[in-house]
């Protein structure tokens, strides 16, 4: 409510979230899944809210679907171990320890190099020396105490200024510590590493603490049964503070506590998570940890779940609080955003020089203000009626039409603007049909163009791309809309005006059949005009034909006039080759064979298969085949030498002879030139077509019929089946 929702929208809201929560509860998990067998469920798990909860849930999750623990990510990085660095100098104060081995170097005036290691007993034997005792002290104090020794055996001077004998101690190999990692930790146990491991070392190789019971924030280093370091990851994790990450020492134990305090924080914050507060830590701790509010964050007031002995309670924290508001353990808090509404904006659109949106003090600037501060008006304007859309208390929306034109002039009262008030100028283009031209017919582009002021034909003709090759520019019509309105029947639809333009383009256009005196005035386009343009009836691109096969000069001729035949295009193709044979000459059109005898077409040019040429006709003339194909319901289909001296029952039995399912009567032949011809029967007698080369015969089959290919023992069988089914069928319903 303090957002500006109404009870209507609240309760709109609940019932939303409501049936959001219902449908995902089936699916939800816990927010934090752990190795420990007694691990408990973090607190106020969202995915586990009640369904007439209506705070909303904007979060983060982890990998396991729950809201992360703060600082937990940091022991899940592969690339982020805290290995000490063992190629560094002998750190300072360095605690030297059994198998710790030492180096010594002499240079000078005396050269030596030692490798001493460090005894169990704490001891470093040097030849012909007693064993010193260096176990526990820094390098620093194990140098001198070697130093000194060696010097009382031979090595005069050793170290000493002017001496001119050198000698320098250090680390040459590092010994190994166990240290033990007790309490909420991932992984606890006792671990071996570097002497010169560290605190967040030993952590990472336990897994840190546990997310869903271990503090990040109370974790001790334990030597000699006090604590040395109590360690607060908050302070690496926020500020890369590495003071409490100390070097451990052998029989150290670090002890994870449990947490006190978790807390959600959701919504627009930076880091939504679970934090882990401190006695003392407020809201606004809280808020620093989370990286502050993310930049759409309502920051007026946080709203706070808390749990009581009993039940729920929400709580809203103001900004004045926040600085001194203590968060409880199982605390949820979340952070709104801000509403998508101004406090101060208008809007203008339209027919103005500068739309958008402009700031106002609401009640202080008016419509013609914010007319002025958008820079005007534009020529085009509509200036009859303009509109604001207003926003009423209720958010419903209110229209107010008023003359904007009687406005601008003073006329009538200006009107006041309200915040989130829309002012809307129409354009005179707003209220009426796109304009437009269309040009047709014989130009390189037929569109439709924008209508423009003063277009003439000329220049219509020009935005088309000009003229085509056959364009009769002598001839040009203007079809235009008659607009007034009439009930009179005679009265024409259209007004048609002809015109004669010069190829070039030239500016004017005579008007044909027209006033003379009306002719000196330019013809001006008007929208929705629709211009032709003519071609000439004598214009005709080339069209082609095709002759191919046994002709002397094969390939594709253009059709040079209307009247031209077949007949023609063998002649101009050369003739026939002497061995074309007419007979299987193919001749098509748009793909399909057309019925025509050109042998006819030869012996008489006057026939009626010379027929006229049209585009893209072909002709091909192949050679005499010598074969002929028996196909379809024959023993043996095959292709078969052809022989002038065979019948068509000759032809057949080259094939192996009708099979049983052959329907002799309906064979047909079809000739190479595309014809066809069936066999004919007159009461008991059959006429069967005459065979020339290159034909194929066709013998169908008869239909199929599953009974002709039953035996007669077949059909025992089944009839006997069927009979004993219906007798077994029967004693069932009697049963």
């Amino acid at each position: 409510m303090s957002q500006g929702f109404t009870q209507a929208d609240i309760a709109i809201l609940r019932r939303r979230n409501a049936e959001i929560q219902t449908k995902g509860a089936a699916q939800s998990k816990d927010r934090v899944t752990t190795s420990s067998s007694n691990a408990r469920t973090l607190p106020s798990d969202v995915s586990t809210r009640n369904a007439t909860d209506s705070l909303p849930t904007t979060t983060r999750r982890d990998a396991n679907g729950g809201l992360a623990v703060f600082g937990a990510s940091l022991f899940a990085n592969a690339s982020l171990s805290f290995e000490p660095n063992l190629r560094i100098a002998t750190p300072r104060n360095y605690i030297v320890g059994p198998d710790d081995e030492i180096g010594i170097d002499i240079s000078g005036a005396s050269s030596d190099n030692l490798k001493l290691k460090v005894a169990p007993e704490g001891t470093v034997k040097i030849q012909n020396l007693p064993p010193i005792f260096v176990s526990g002290l820094t390098i620093e104090q194990a140098q001198a105490r070697i130093v000194d020794r060696l010097r009382k055996s031979g090595y005069q001077g050793l170290g000493v200024p002017g001496s001119n004998t050198f000698v320098n101690v250090t680390l040459a190999n590092i010994r190994s510590i166990k240290v033990t990692i007790v309490g909420e930790v991932v992984r606890p146990g006792t671990y071996t590493i570097s002497s010169l491991g560290s605190a967040f070392n030993a952590l990472y190789l336990a897994g840190g603490p546990n997310p869903a019971t271990g503090s990040f924030r109370k974790i001790n280093v334990i030597r000699g049964n006090h604590v040395v370091r109590t360690i607060d990851l908050y302070d690496y994790i926020l500020r890369a503070d590495q003071r409490d990450n100390i070097r451990l020492m052998d029989q150290d134990v670090i002890r994870v506590a449990d947490y006190q305090t978790h807390v959600e924080l959701t919504g627009q914050v930076r880091r939504p998570a679970i934090f882990e507060m401190l006695p003392g830590e407020t809201v606004k701790t809280m808020l620093s940890f989370a990286g502050g509010f993310a930049d759409d964050a309502y920051r007026a007031s946080i709203t706070v779940r808390r749990n009581t002995d009993r039940e729920r309670q929400i709580k809203t924290i103001t900004e004045a609080q926040m600085a001194d508001f203590v968060p409880q353990s199982g605390d949820t808090y979340f952070v709104g955003k801000i509403l998508e509404r101004y406090e101060n904006r208008v809007q203008i659109g339209g027919a103005i020089m500068r739309p958008g949106d402009f700031a106002i003090e609401p009640g202080t600037e008016t419509v013609r203000q914010l007319i002025q501060r958008a820079e005007g008006l534009r020529n085009d304007a509509f200036k009859n009626r303009a509109m604001i859309v207003r926003e009423l208390p209720n958010l419903d929306k209110e229209n107010i039409s008023f003359d904007l034109g009687k406005l601008m002039k003073g006329e009538i009262a200006d009107i006041p603007l309200m915040k989130q008030d829309v002012l809307t100028i129409l354009s005179i283009r707003d209220l009426r049909e796109e304009y437009f031209i269309n040009v047709e017919g014989a130009v390189n582009e037929p569109s439709a163009i924008p209508f423009v002021s003063n277009m003439s034909i000329a220049d219509l003709v020009a935005n088309a791309g000009g003229f085509r090759e056959g364009a009769k520019p002598s001839l040009i019509e203007v079809a235009r809309r008659i607009r007034q309105d009439s009930l009179d029947a005679n009265t024409p639809a259209l007004e048609i005006h002809r015109f004669s333009i010069d190829r070039d383009l030239q500016i004017s256009a005579q008007e044909i059949g027209n006033d003379p005196a009306k002719s000196k005035v330019p013809f001006a386009l008007q929208p929705f005009d629709i211009v032709y343009v003519r071609t000439s009836p004598t214009y005709e691109p080339q069209q082609q034909v095709y002759i191919g096969g046994q002709v002397m000069q094969p390939g594709s001729y253009a059709i040079f006039r209307p009247r031209e035949r077949i007949a023609d295009l063998i002649k101009r193709a050369g003739g026939l080759k002497p061995q074309a044979y007419l007979a299987a000459a193919q001749f098509k059109r748009d793909g399909l064979n057309v019925g025509t005898d050109i042998s006819k077409v030869i012996e008489n040019p006057n026939t009626d298969d010379n027929l006229l040429l049209s585009p893209n006709d072909t002709l091909f003339i192949p050679r005499r085949p010598e074969v002929v194909s028996i196909q379809g319901a024959v023993l043996n289909p095959a292709l078969v030498s052809y022989k002038a001296s065979y019948s068509f029952d000759d032809y057949v039995s080259d094939a192996g002879g009708f099979t049983e399912n052959a329907v002799e009567k309906k064979t047909y032949v079809i000739y190479p030139n595309g014809h066809k011809k069936r066999t004919h029967k007159f009461l008991f007698f059959k006429t069967w077509p005459e065979i020339e080369p290159g034909s194929t015969v066709i013998v169908p089959f008869k239909p199929f019929d599953v009974r002709s290919r039953l035996s007669t023992g077949e059909r025992i069988s089944i009839l006997s089946l069927l009979a004993t089914l219906a007798f077994a069928l029967t004693n069932v319903l009697r049963n």
